[in-house]
């Protein structure tokens, strides 16, 4: 297994701004995707600031996995898996202290209607690209080496690997398939089982290193706790007025504050719709309300890869996801309409407006609190859901709320997976990543438009346009990113095992 000390170690070097540029840029939502490009623009040195309507950073819809290749999405095209990869490997680089490093194993049930078989050539195009990118840089080696990215393994194998003792580490990628081995029933799978080199991501770790980084960033200033209620593109000059006011519930009469950018990005996720509508521009997009449980299972030994079974979206058969945390903690996905997924949970914007308009209930979810015994129901249909693959996990208990949140969904394909920003005019963005891995290309596109538009000196940036410039980000200290995350998941009433490293 590879390991990531290559990537600490070339950060070493001081931090020096390379841009010496009037423009003030301003980004709407501190979720990964806001807090991202705040972050690769500050490093560089623009006037950034970042303003999020919560009290913290990176608080949106669940993510766990990585997606080095789009392995659990058999519905999209393999150029969406392509572009995952390339874009899960420089998150990688820029976070790697938000990475839990674990493979993925993938099963088919017997009641699935595919074959093992049918994934390989798909897989053969994720290794030799993931080669033919190690090969051109070897610093794009962070998911192991080329030939290992993914291994089928036979039933005999792992009737074999049952008989061994359980390891606190890997010291061979089969060693992650012992307690798989030893708990699923392997007389309700098809044969061969698929390792694949997709790795955890945390979102806690995620949001303790955006959070550390910003802090010591002097181009950017974050204003938490503020709303944008107004946007007036300017008459006079280039730019935008924006009025914002304390988001704080308890304030009768917050004080509204206006301030002017050069260039307005909304990052706002699945409200970025009532943003669009502020300045006019039309958009078609979709947003599905979705939630992971979390259950905790004391009785788990051994090292846990995170395991996919694979089913059908929307039928009591859908794909059942386990992901491991530390101290026997799991996040379960499971893509029923009870469990992760919800009916009239997926909606789309209309002509009259680019906002998408949930029900009631699931805002009602977002801004206030579920039903405490729906978290009960909910939870306990997801530990039953990956029990009848894992029989002993029926002793698993509610350990908190559910991970929450709506995703946007660009445009009208609901099975759009690799997406990251659209433009309005020349100083108006918005970032519409569905997977965390692709807010780095989100922020890219953009720098890449602050050019265009003469915002930005690309002789200033030489290479550092397209290479990530990350000197403050990647020297987050690993024990000040754990404890920074540990205390989020404390505030937002999760087990601070969600916020360990493996």
């Amino acid at each position: 297994m590879y390991f990531l000390e290559t990537v600490m170690n070339k950060t070493s070097e001081a931090y020096q701004p390379l841009l010496n540029s009037s423009a003030k840029i301003a980004i709407i939502g501190g979720g990964v995707a806001g807090s991202t490009i705040a972050l690769r623009f500050a490093e560089l040195g623009l006037d950034t600031t970042l303003i999020e309507k919560g009290p913290s950073l990176v608080n949106g819809p669940p993510i766990c996995h990585l997606h080095a290749g789009g392995n659990l999405y058999r519905e999209i095209c393999d150029e969406q898996c392509l572009t995952l990869l390339q874009q899960s490997i420089d998150t990688v680089k820029v976070y790697p202290q938000s990475v839990n490093i674990r493979p993925t194993v993938i099963a088919l049930p017997k009641t699935d209607n595919g074959q093992p078989e049918d994934l390989l050539p798909r897989l053969k195009k994720l290794r030799a690209k993931y080669r033919e990118l190690v090969t051109q840089d070897s610093d794009n080696k962070v998911l192991g080496e080329p030939e290992n990215y993914f291994r089928f393994y036979s039933r005999a194998e792992l009737d074999a690997l049952r008989n061994l003792p359980l390891t606190k580490t890997a010291q061979h990628d089969s060693d992650w398939l012992i307690a798989f081995a030893q708990h699923v029933d392997l007389d309700s799978l098809k044969f061969p089982v698929l390792l694949v080199q997709e790795y955890g991501l945390s979102a806690f770790r995620f949001a303790a290193i955006a959070s550390l980084a910003i802090e010591e960033l002097p181009s950017c200033h974050l204003q938490t706790d503020s709303q944008v209620v107004a946007i007036a593109q300017q008459e006079s000059s280039l730019g935008w007025q924006v009025s914002t006011q304390a988001s704080v519930q308890h304030q009768q009469s917050p004080t509204v504050i206006e301030q002017h950018f050069d260039y307005v990005i909304n990052a706002c996720g699945f409200k970025s719709g009532e943003i669009d509508d502020m300045v006019s521009a039309k958009r078609k997009r979709m947003v599905e309300f979705k939630a992971a449980y979390v259950a905790h299972w004391p009785q788990c030994q051994g090292l846990w890869p995170e395991i996919v079974f694979y089913g059908e979206r929307g039928t009591p058969q859908g794909m059942a996801q386990l992901t491991p945390y530390p101290d026997g903690y799991f996040q379960l996905h499971g893509m029923t309409q009870d469990i992760t997924l919800f009916d009239q949970g997926l909606v789309a914007s209309s002509l009259e407006s680019a906002q998408p308009q949930l029900a009631k209930r699931f805002i009602e979810k977002i801004d206030k609190k579920w039903p405490e015994q729906l978290v009960h129901n909910r939870t306990l249909g997801s530990i039953e859901h990956i029990a009848q693959f894992v029989p002993t996990f029926d002793t698993a208990t509610v350990a908190a709320k559910p991970l929450f949140g709506a995703q946007q969904i660009p445009g009208e394909d609901a099975d759009l997976r690799a997406a990251d920003v659209s433009f309005y005019g020349q100083y108006y963005a918005r970032t519409e990543i569905v997977k965390a891995s692709s807010a780095l290309a989100a922020a890219d596109a953009i720098l890449n438009n602050l050019v265009d538009c003469g915002l930005v000196d690309a002789v200033q940036l030489g290479d550092y346009l397209t290479q990530h410039y990350f000197p403050v980000s990647q020297q987050c200290c690993e024990i000040k990113v754990t404890e920074r995350a540990m205390m989020l998941a404390k505030q937002r009433d999760y087990p601070m095992a969600l916020a360990k490293n493996l």
